[in-house]
């Protein structure tokens, strides 16, 4: 190894970074589209079969579109392995330098990228308008190079990370599955699972963390065998995982994982800290080497990467079309759990603050500034548009946030149907009953796609919301999937039920040579 100092630009180091941010904000890595495309290939459950394909429909269009994947564009982790015998020249600090990148990236006028930090966690919770800061660990090591790993961090996944500290004989994989289970699909599978075990409790979620951008190898691995416990528990997670069947979105399926990470470290005797961290379906992340030759370069992905899937291909059978302009009661009770839906007409917006500011007049016995007596409101914080959009990528949120005021907006101001992502609680179950309301989802990891369903756009109330005000879309034929309906049957709780028993008869079956 070239043992000679280096000096590595202190520009190159903010270019590297904002120019990474954009490739990953549209291209998916290819291994994740082979494994993606291998699950469509086998997956039976027709729901979940779906959600998978517009996940990769929404890839190939987002990557030639250059827009991004997901409308929530990510918190910033940056993982640097910096060798001692690099010089870097400038006069600002490596974290600032990182942070000029990240603000370059999220403001970039050709694609601009949705802000989602708040500066202060615990009172205004303001948001910070460039996504900065970004969250910095540096390592210094031997060489004369930096390598960064960067990826942008969904909030619903992040959101599921969880940790435990285990006794020093209890069963790893049993804490695992059994925390997978518990997670609902807000994470919006199918993704990666990673595990970090060992350290202390910030070292094991840093471990989980890092290793989640290593490459998909699942196959590989499986095909050779485990040379090493960490092996052995990978290929464990990632049948029992599947076998939960909880699949792509929640809604019962073959695949919920397509790879599972485990990193080790040595611990205290008395302890066995295990940190569990999920990556969503965006799946963004890019490892680069800076060697005092410039910036890097970034060439695309080989676009036969990405499988030819259609509109055709997703909507040839079982679809529902529903004018949302003239759309009744009777009709909505007749949605049932797992249909297809196509969209057309007006819909509402609206996410957590907008929810909080109608809940807020409603208690003071103020009017609302929007009607929603009939109406169907989508949980959606938009990408900013560009050029000739109506609206930038414009994928579901969590809809459990929206839980807590689902029953005082349905019964005070007659809004017909909501849409989102993910599970509802039992409360908002109750309440979807109570009032008559079903509730759909869009696919969480299809924002690209989702927008060029919407046809206009306007801004109805609380403009100083940003991303978050309520606006008026129409749209045509935006797809979505009836998950909780009239009667509170819920998909999201019975798919992964049924699958689950199939995937377990199926295994029986073969254990006995049937």
């Amino acid at each position: 190894m070239d043992k000679k100092t280096r000096t590595i630009a202190g520009k190159d180091i903010t270019k590297s970074v904002a120019d990474a941010l954009q490739y990953i904000s549209y291209y998916h890595p290819p291994d994740y589209i082979r494994y993606l495309s291998q699950a469509y290939a086998r997956e039976q459950s027709p729901s979940a079969k779906n959600a998978i394909g517009q996940i990769l429909l929404n890839s190939r269009m987002a990557a030639f579109g250059r827009r991004p994947i997901c409308q929530d564009t990510g918190l910033v982790v940056v993982f640097a392995k910096v060798g001692m015998g690099v010089r870097i020249k400038s006069t600002a600090s490596f974290a600032d330098l990182v942070n000029e990148g990240v603000r370059r990236a999220y403001l970039d006028p050709d694609n601009p990228l949705r802000p989602s930090i708040v500066s202060d966690p615990l009172a205004a919770r303001l948001n910070t308008r460039d996504n900065t800061p970004a969250v910095v660990h540096v390592d210094l090591v031997q060489g004369n190079q930096i390598e960064i790993t960067i990826a942008a961090k969904g909030g619903g996944s992040e959101n599921k990370a969880r940790f435990t500290t285990l006794n020093p004989s209890a069963s790893v994989a049993d804490w695992v599955v059994d925390t997978v289970s518990t997670l609902g699909s807000g994470w919006c599978p199918p993704g990666l699972i990673s595990v970090g075990i060992g350290g202390s409790a910030e070292k094991a979620m840093l471990l989980a963390k890092e290793a989640m951008n290593e490459p998909i190898d699942m196959s590989e691995l499986i095909a050779r065998g485990p040379s090493c416990a960490e092996d052995a528990l990978r290929i464990e997670l990632y049948e029992r995982i599947n076998a939960l069947g909880i699949g792509a979105q929640g809604l019962g399926g073959l695949t919920t994982v397509v790879d599972v990470k485990v990193a080790a470290y040595p611990t205290h005797a008395a302890s066995k800290p295990v940190a569990l961290i999920p990556q969503c379906a965006a799946n963004r992340h890019l490892k680069f080497t800076l060697d005092g030759t410039g910036p890097v370069q970034l060439q695309p992905p080989d676009h036969s990467e990405w499988p030819q899937i259609g509109h055709e291909d997703l909507h040839a059978t079982g679809v529902r079309r529903v004018n949302l302009n003239a759309v009744t009661k009777e009709e909505t009770a007749s949605w049932r759990c797992g249909e297809t839906l196509l969209l057309s007409g007006k819909m509402l917006t609206g996410r957590d603050a907008a929810h909080q500011r109608m809940v807020d007049l409603i208690d003071a016995g103020k009017p609302l500034p929007i009607d929603l007596r009939g109406r169907v409101i989508y949980y959606v914080g938009p990408v900013r548009a560009v050029r000739d959009e109506v609206v930038g990528p414009a994928g579901p949120t969590t809809s459990s946030r929206m839980d807590g005021f689902t029953d005082k907006i349905l019964a005070e101001t007659g809004l017909f149907a909501m849409v989102g992502k993910a599970e509802r609680g039992p409360a908002a179950i109750e309440s979807i009953v109570r009032h008559k309301a079903p509730y759909l989802i869009a696919v969480g990891g299809a924002a690209y796609l989702i927008s060029k369903s919407i046809k206009a756009a306007r801004l109805v109330a609380f403009e100083d919301l940003g991303m978050e005000a309520i606006f008026e879309f129409e749209v045509q034929d935006m797809p979505v999937i009836m998950a909780v309906d009239v009667e509170g049957n819920s998909i999201h709780n019975s798919g992964p039920l049924e699958w689950r028993k199939r995937m377990a008869a199926d295994s029986i079956a073969r254990s006995i040579g049937v």
